[in-house]
């Protein structure tokens, strides 16, 4: 799919500024983004060396595994085909717990082995079992506490704060983790056969009952003013006010608590720390062709007058939910392709800025969303399984819930 969009803008971007007499603009703006693709990727190495060392510091001291037992709870519920104490709980667990902390080298090995334990217990080789789907919806949806590349791109582009995205993104991932698990469970059951699903209407009706009864409930506190004496402190300034502590604490509060917890186990953590932070180079340079090919077509199509076309042409579809519609190539890319979301984001923070409305948006619907056609290829290739099911659907409601998420959350946050 990537291979269609990136040489349809590149063939676009010629046609267009060859009509309207701005191919010289076209040539111009190859040459000047291949530099800044360039340019932007060795600035990230020490950020990037920063965060993937303090998270192997995380993870020798055991406290990827710790939060994976805070989420045990939850995934036994989530999972209730899968037996507790087999190896694919463990793998699941330590796979969402790494993808929460941004762990993207550790959390892939890890999802790979769950989904093999998996299809252990499918009686189906070539059919994707509910546990599987229901996995995948909390890859390609996941919680993301730290985003760390877009903080890493947001400073080399000169933010004035390039963590205040933090707290936006823990919203707008939440929300798209939530949607992707009840549309999982919602597409799950309307799969079953008749007689499936009148053993399940059971607690299918328990469920509605509560939702029901807490909704009534609610109403008739708001009705009662009741609400408006709990939570009547609640203002949206106290709001924006707790979501920016959080955006502008959580770094600082992670490079001293990780270590100093690390330390009292024993932990060598310098050397750890330069172990894991050799990795942020690698990955700075492993992305350079990747950024160049992005930026230089994007460039080429903003050049060329294409891009003002297409914003002129989606802004009454943007408009009537209040999103810019330079943000839409961005939010349509995020399940295709991280690296040309990524190219996007950033080539959009260039133009406008990185501490614009604009560049703010963007950068959290690139930490609150995922590749949704690239993990459910990779997951599901992995072990040759043909009958993905509901895994796409689920996993794209997720992530325009994610994307609707982060437009709600920037402009409380952020306005416009």
């Amino acid at each position: 799919m990537l291979n269609y969009i990136w040489l349809g803008l590149m063939a676009i971007a010629i046609v267009v500024g060859g009509a309207s007499g701005k191919i010289s603009q076209v040539t111009k703006a190859a040459f000047d983004y291949s530099g800044t693709a360039v340019e932007i990727a060795l600035g990230l190495v020490g950020i990037m060396a920063l965060w993937l060392g303090i998270m192997r510091i995380a993870e020798e001291a055991g406290m990827v595994r710790a939060l994976a037992r805070l989420v045990r709870p939850i995934a036994r519920r989530l999972f209730p085909d899968v037996p507790p104490d087999h190896p694919a709980m463990g793998a699941m667990v330590l796979n969402i717990a790494a993808n929460w902390l941004g762990l993207g080298n550790a959390a892939t090995p890890l999802g790979l082995k769950a989904m093999e334990e998996l299809q252990k217990l499918n009686p189906e080789k070539e059919t994707a079992t509910n546990a599987m789907v229901m996995f995948l919806a909390l890859n390609t949806a996941s919680i993301t506490l730290i985003p760390a590349t877009m903080i890493a791109i947001r400073a080399q582009l000169g933010s004035s704060n390039p963590t205040e995205i933090i707290g936006t993104t823990i919203f707008a991932s939440t929300c798209a983790t939530v949607a992707a698990v009840l549309a999982t469970r919602f597409l799950e059951y309307a799969q079953l056969q008749a007689s499936e699903r009148k053993s399940r209407l059971l607690g299918l009706g328990k469920a509605i009952l509560t939702i029901f009864a807490l909704v009534l409930l609610l109403a008739i506190l708001k009705w009662a003013g009741v609400l408006s004496l709990l939570f009547g402190w609640l203002t949206a300034d106290l709001f924006r006010r707790v979501i920016s502590f959080v955006s502008d604490w959580a770094i600082p509060s992670l490079l001293f608590a990780i270590p100093v917890a690390a330390a009292a186990r024993r932990v060598r953590v310098y050397e750890v720390f330069v172990e894991g932070a050799k990795e942020g180079f690698q990955i700075a340079i492993r992305i350079i062709p990747f950024l160049v090919a992005i930026l230089v077509a994007i460039g080429m199509f903003r050049g060329s007058g294409a891009m003002d076309l297409f914003v002129r042409i989606v802004s009454p579809l943007t408009n009537l939910i209040g999103m810019p519609a330079e943000v839409l190539p961005a939010a349509l890319m995020r399940p295709l392709s991280g690296s040309g979301t990524l190219g996007i984001v950033t080539e959009l923070m260039k133009t406008h800025g990185p501490d614009s409305f604009i560049g703010r948006l963007a950068s959290t619907i690139y930490g609150c969303t995922e590749t949704t056609f690239y993990v459910i290829a990779v997951y599901f290739g992995s072990i040759q399984v043909k009958k993905t099911r509901h895994a796409v659907p689920a996993g794209l409601v997720g992530d325009c819930a994610g994307i609707l998420g982060a437009l709600f959350i920037c402009r409380v946050m952020f306005g416009k």
